[in-house]
């Protein structure tokens, strides 16, 4: 009894004394985007920014996607209402970064590394990106089709999934007590909110962890009637990760994450539209089984991501309602195998091998009767599409301030062929607190079964679309360590030329897609992060981008300003958010929009198990739109009780 208790407060010193170190000192930032392995992103050449659990929980924020768009440098998410992004017209959660758009499919979601996105239209689903599931979010800007293949032209953000196993790991590698013994850890959180237009959001977690088993499951739902009519949003969300530790060398875990909302699309201001309803459910399923050695380490893993689309498209005409539904099912199942290994000192070779098959079927029933509809003008369709990959990434250290990078990956589609993508970078460390990097990259999407069978404009012979990208930037810490006051600030700069781009032409008198476009956009992205004292953080970032050819949603000039606050039982954060130019029309009838948002949040730990917080959002009731004809909210408050136990 005696050895549990003084072992037990062992652990309980230890890990009271990494959380302190953790605070006061500037411990190297390990990834694991980059490079798939676990590296200190000083000696990577792409541009790497990480948002943590405490920073995506800070504002309780039901999506990372807010969150995320203060911290990233250049990252745009399109909004139209207080809470839900919907799909299919009108819909908002488009995202853009350097001027390339998740909304084209050809920026990438990841969840653990596994690619998300909607098998017919190629584009993230934005109500999917839960924050209940969140450990940390990376965001590799630039092309990362190197590791995850098509879709990664622009950039990858990558949901690294809560494992509650994975950090008492942490703690063990430290030397701290045997987590693995028979003495069990638990902790629960539940998280309650309401505010503006009805909106209501609450959350449920539980993680433990017993011997070499841990568990986290998760729940949520929200709801809101939003400042419009016929803009109603529902949604629920469970999670859920259960891992085990074979050995010490050895562990494996399944993972599993599903989403259903309901959405109502109220049409632009000029032209209202009824019984524009949707029932989306979008789920994933992952398991893996992963090796850690001193000089090698890695995982295979199989996974899948589908949906369910259920969209009603709605009439300006409320007298005569639309008489089917547009349906669709779509599935994307792979297999990931990477082994990463150090050949010799300074040296690291990841060899990894991908496959996916992606499915999409798309069709239209009867409201009345519930039957598949045979529609004219290849209004429906099915399409199956596998893809299978090889890729190689090689990363050497010399003379310990100069490390080399280069990967390539073959990559096969088996409608559009084969594709070779190379990278390489190099980052020179001309003192121990700052380094040099720069990267030439190569990034590529193949076209989505909507682009070839679906509706008029299809065609069957499109080719992929790609893009390179040229990037020199700068990382430097000041006072970092033992220094109370410390400063962290980066710049680069970029240059990006694309061509083959999917656009629908005229062609023989009819709409067509065609590979005719190009990209040429360049830019510069800064941030800082200063801390005055043990109270004090201020954080900001700015990121400008010429584009030879515009496009909608993405800003030309974009800023940020954070101040967080710390004290006692209070801790509060205050952001300016200042965009400029913003496209919401191109062409002709082009239009921008400029604005200025403030919002700010307050947590209050009331006792030990219970916390109170507020959230305040668009503060100077700023007027303005996102999406063209879709007035955002003005001034919105949430508020709510954090209990844990």
């Amino acid at each position: 009894m005696k050895k549990t208790l003084l072992c037990a407060l062992c652990c309980m010193a230890a890990v009271t004394a990494m959380a302190e170190v953790a605070d006061s000192l500037a411990l190297p930032e390990i990834v694991v985007t980059g490079t798939r392995d676990a590296v200190d992103v000083r000696h990577l050449p792409m541009t790497v920014t990480v948002v943590d659990r405490k920073e995506l929980t800070a504002q309780h924020q039901t999506s990372v996607l807010p969150t995320v768009m203060q911290q990233v440098p250049g990252l745009f998410v399109t909004s139209r209402s207080m809470m839900g992004y919907g799909v299919s017209t009108g819909a908002a959660g488009g995202i853009n970064l350097r001027g390339i758009t998740g909304g084209a499919g050809q920026l990438m979601v990841l969840i653990d590394g596994h690619p998300q996105y909607q098998g017919i239209y190629g584009h993230p689903i934005a109500d999917s990106y839960q924050t209940l599931m969140a450990e940390r979010v990376e965001v590799l800007r630039g092309p990362a089709s190197v590791l995850y293949g098509s879709n990664a032209m622009g950039g990858v953000i990558n949901i690294v999934t809560r494992n509650f196993g994975e950090g008492h790991a942490a703690i063990l590698d430290k030397g701290a007590c045997d987590f693995r013994g028979s003495y069990p850890f638990s902790k629960t959180n539940v998280t309650l909110g309401a505010g503006s237009y009805g909106t209501v959001q609450a959350e449920a977690s539980n993680q433990a962890r017993i011997g070499r088993f841990a568990s986290t499951v998760a729940a949520q739902y929200g709801r809101t009637d939003n400042h419009r009519p016929r803009m109603g949003f529902e949604q629920y969300g469970g999670y859920m990760n259960l891992s085990y530790d074979l050995s010490t060398n050895w562990n494996t875990y399944v993972s599993a994450d599903l989403t259903h909302f309901n959405a109502s699309y109220p049409g632009a201001t000029d032209k209202p539209m009824f019984d524009a309803d949707q029932w989306i459910t979008r789920g994933v399923v992952s398991a893996a089984i992963e090796n850690h050695y001193g000089q090698t380490s890695g995982a295979l893993s199989v996974y899948t991501n589908f949906g369910r689309h259920k969209i009603d498209d709605g009439t300006t005409n409320p007298a005569q309602p639309t008489q089917r539904y547009f349906r669709s099912k779509d599935a994307l199942t792979g297999v990931s195998l990477y082994q990463s290994a150090q050949l010799f000192e300074g040296n690291r070779l990841t060899v990894g091998l991908d496959y996916m098959h992606i499915y999409g079927n798309a069709y239209y029933t009867s409201k009345q009767t519930g039957e598949v509809l045979d529609t004219p003008n290849k209004q429906s369709g099915k399409s199956y599409r596998n893809e299978i990959a090889g890729y190689v990434d090689f990363r050497q250290d010399l003379l310990q301030w100069l490390t080399v990078d280069a990967g390539i990956r073959l990559d096969h589609h088996s409608i559009t062929g084969t594709e070779w993508i190379p990278q390489a970078g190099l980052v020179a460390r001309p003192m121990e607190t700052g380094e040099v990097k720069a990267m030439v990259s190569k990034g590529f999407r193949n076209p989505t079964m909507r682009e070839m069978y679906l509706y008029p404009p299809s065609n069957t012979d499109l080719e992929p679309e790609r893009l390179w990208n040229y990037e020199l930037s700068w990382r430097h810490r000041i006072g970092v360590g033992g220094d109370l006051q410390s400063l962290t600030y980066g710049a680069n700069l970029f240059y990006l030329k694309g061509d083959n781009m999917i656009q629908t032409m005229q062609v023989d008198g009819k709409p067509r897609n065609v590979n005719t476009g190009e990209i040429e956009n360049w830019g510069f992205e800064a941030e800082a992060a200063y801390r005055l004292d043990s109270h004090w953080m201020v954080k900001v970032n700015s990121a400008y981008l010429h584009m030879k050819n515009k496009i909608v949603a993405a800003p030309e000039l974009t800023g940020y300003t954070g101040v967080n606050y710390r004290c006692g039982k209070w801790a509060a954060t205050l952001g300016l958010h200042h965009i400029k130019n913003l496209y919401t029309a191109v062409g002709a009838a082009e239009q921008k929009e400029s604005f200025t948002l403030l919002d700010a949040s307050v947590n209050y730990a009331a006792t030990r198990n219970i916390g109170l917080w507020a959230r305040g959002e668009n503060l100077l009731a700023q007027k303005y739109e996102i999406n063209l004809g879709y007035p955002m909210p003005r001034a919105t408050v949430m508020a709510g009780v954090d209990i844990n136990f």
